[in-house]
């Protein structure tokens, strides 16, 4: 064979090879044998039990069609309507369902009493939801129980031994948790109590409020006790200015000078510096500052208001006031 005749046949050996995935496949050969026969036979029923099961979950949960609504001939909601929830909606929930404020709907006669004793139960003996964005009630904590009259009496005479400046019955009654309607009477009948037994002690009302004080007749023995050697006393200038302001309440520097017939401007200063007087606005005419007493004062003397001081008028001339008028 030529080499000529030898390259043809290679070419048409090349052009004729097919790839083995594109060659086409023997048919399958036919079970004919018994044993193929009957195990066709069983497929075929267990297909057809198969789909009667199906068949029968279908039907079971089968939905039914909705009706055709025609929307454009309904009104939109407005207004707070349009955040109802509908009772229908409600009342089509099945038992194990959630509604709409996150609640669990309880199987049917769970909670039948309540619904009977609202007078309204769904199907089933689900109750009625009155209301479905209910409001959550709040829990008021318990007062605090009474304390016994005994029990009282000695925690108000623990807090009043301890305090620096006068407390308020209403102060005491939140401390104690208490009603401030038996804090007055016992804190009377406490001060009652200690000036029929002849205590060294007494309690007083003072500047709004409760404070024990030691009695007027044992003065001396206090002040030898507290001084020791040492003089706090007021002078007899800032006296004067103190018992001025105290009775002519409020009143301006110029004033004070007047009636002391000297410049008392470094006693003021003194006398705020203490805490005893303090300024209070200014005079609408000259705008001078006024001048009143503070708490303070009427903590040392024992007093509840200025009302109490003693009456001034045994202690001055008839023309004060004219010889006031004469110094301005």
């Amino acid at each position: 064979m030529s080499d000529e005749e030898r390259g043809d046949s290679l070419a048409d050996q090349a052009a004729a090879w097919v790839p083995p995935w594109n060659r086409p496949r023997p048919p399958a050969p036919t079970a004919t044998t018994p044993e193929a026969d009957e195990a066709a036979v069983v497929d075929e029923a267990d297909e057809a039990a198969e789909a009667a099961v199906v068949a029968e979950v279908d039907e079971a949960v089968a939905v039914p069609p909705l009706a055709p609504r025609d929307l454009g001939s309904e009104l939109p909601l407005q207004g707070p309507e349009s955040s109802k929830i509908s009772e229908e909606s409600v009342e089509s929930l099945e038992p194990g369902e959630v509604d709409a404020v996150g609640e669990v709907i309880p199987p049917a006669g769970a909670g039948a009493g309540a619904g009977a004793g609202a007078g309204e139960s769904r199907a089933g003996g689900v109750p009625r939801r009155e209301g479905v964005g209910r409001r959550r009630v709040t829990v008021v904590p318990e007062p605090a129980p009474e304390l016994p009259d005994a029990e009282l009496r000695g925690a108000l005479e623990a807090i009043l031994l301890v305090v620096d400046e006068p407390v308020s019955e209403l102060v005491l009654a939140q401390v104690l948790e208490q009603p401030a309607e038996r804090i007055g009477p016992m804190l009377d009948e406490i001060a009652a109590g200690y000036t029929a037994a002849g205590h060294g002690f007494e309690l007083r009302r003072a500047a709004g409020g409760w404070r024990l004080y030691t009695r007027p007749e044992y003065a001396t023995y206090v002040e030898r006790f507290v001084l020791d050697g040492q003089s706090v006393r007021l002078t007899q200038a800032a006296l004067e200015t103190l018992a001025v302001v105290a009775y002519k309440q409020p009143v301006t520097r110029s004033r004070i000078s007047a009636i002391r017939g000297v410049n008392c401007d470094g006693v003021i200063r003194t006398l705020v510096t203490r805490g005893l007087v303090e300024e209070c606005g200014a005079e609408p005419d000259s705008g001078a500052f006024l001048y009143r007493t503070t708490t303070l004062f009427l903590e040392k003397l024992g007093l509840n208001t200025v009302d109490e001081l003693p009456p001034l008028a045994p202690f001055l001339p008839d023309d004060v006031e004219e010889l006031a008028d004469a110094t301005r």
